[in-house]
């Protein structure tokens, strides 16, 4: 959803890019791309000014692909294989922070990847190509752990119809192996009502993929650690997919930048508090000029936020609209 081609020799349209550039104005300084897929974001701010970026992406593709143009900007892009949720054990005293929390283009049109439910490929989607598969959750998970997933992810209405479809497949028929035979399934329970409908599958693997790769974990950890690594005026910049992550984001900025105080007759005055951040902007959304280009953008939100210089301190996660699976698994 990032990036709009696969090929490292064509073009690259980076999501919200000018809206970010705009907001962060003016860019200068060291800044750290959490979410570096193709390069885009951390060549547009080398074009706005930034001194130097730091690349981090846990996927081994991206940087295979790197390898052939990041040499030509010299010492202004250093990468780092890892994952955004220990972005502060990379840098420190950061100007900046983006992160784009879309999956890319250039793993979703790899049929191998196993990330869409358009081409046939192994039932994989492991952004970092590591631990359990999709294919292991949906043949191994039980139909109450699947239809959670399904619904508190993917917000799928036919959450527990899909799982048990998928235990009685995969028990009376044969495993899932691929992302076709999963697809196909939902297919024959969810048949397309209206044309131009979105596929009846987007839901289901959306949650699992989000499941397979701990993606709200991951941005919990990514915000904080994004606190701890911003110097004193430094920006977070956070593009969004979907209302689940957005609310996150939303929640977490407004905590981090609440004084406290207020109260009333029916609430209890808080202790007062410096803020970590002081929010800049609301939700931006796409234009209809980015759309036109790029209309895989039309869901995205950008939020923007400036550091103070107040100590980073824990989020209360139990406030952060998180879906109900992290809940239970105690991450809130």
């Amino acid at each position: 959803m990032s990036e709009a081609a696969t090929s490292p020799d064509a073009p690259h349209i980076p999501v919200l890019l000018a809206p970010l550039l705009r907001e962060c104005a003016p860019i200068c300084g060291r800044w750290l791309d959490g979410t570096f897929g193709a390069g885009g974001y951390t060549k547009g701010l080398l074009a706005a000014g930034a001194d130097h970026v730091m690349g981090v992406d846990r996927d081994p593709l991206a940087h295979e692909l790197a390898a052939k143009w990041v040499k030509d900007f010299g010492d202004k892009i250093s990468l780092t294989l890892g994952t955004f949720s220990r972005l502060d054990e990379y840098a420190s005293d950061l100007d900046g922070v983006v992160l784009d929390l879309g999956v890319s283009s250039m793993q979703i049109d790899l049929a191998d990847r196993g990330f869409s439910f358009m081409k046939d490929g192994p039932l994989d989607m492991r952004m970092s190509q590591e631990g359990p598969t999709a294919a292991q959750f949906v043949n191994e998970a039980s139909v109450d752990e699947i239809a959670d997933v399904l619904f508190h992810y993917g917000e799928e209405r036919q959450s527990r119809k899909i799982a048990a479809a998928i235990v009685m497949d995969r028990e009376k028929k044969t495993p899932f192996e691929t992302t076709l035979q999963l697809a196909s399934l939902i297919e024959r329970l969810l048949p397309r009502k209206k044309p131009g409908q979105s596929h009846p599958a987007t839901r289901t693997f959306q949650a699992i993929r989000i499941h397979i790769n701990d993606e709200f974990g991951e941005l919990i950890a990514g915000l904080e650690a994004a606190e701890r690594a911003l110097a004193p005026g430094g920006q977070l910049a956070v593009v969004t997919f979907h209302s689940l992550e957005d609310r996150v984001v939303k929640r977490f900025l407004q905590q981090r930048a609440s004084t406290g105080g207020g109260g009333s007759r029916y609430a209890p005055v808080q202790e007062m508090k410096t803020p970590g951040f002081e929010k800049l902007s609301k939700a931006i959304g796409p234009d209809e000029d980015e759309l036109v280009v790029n209309p895989r953008a039309r869901s995205a939100r950008l939020r923007v936020a400036r550091r103070t210089d107040a100590p980073a301190v824990a989020s209360d996660r139990a406030d952060l609209g998180l879906p109900k699976p992290l809940m239970m698994r105690g991450l809130a």
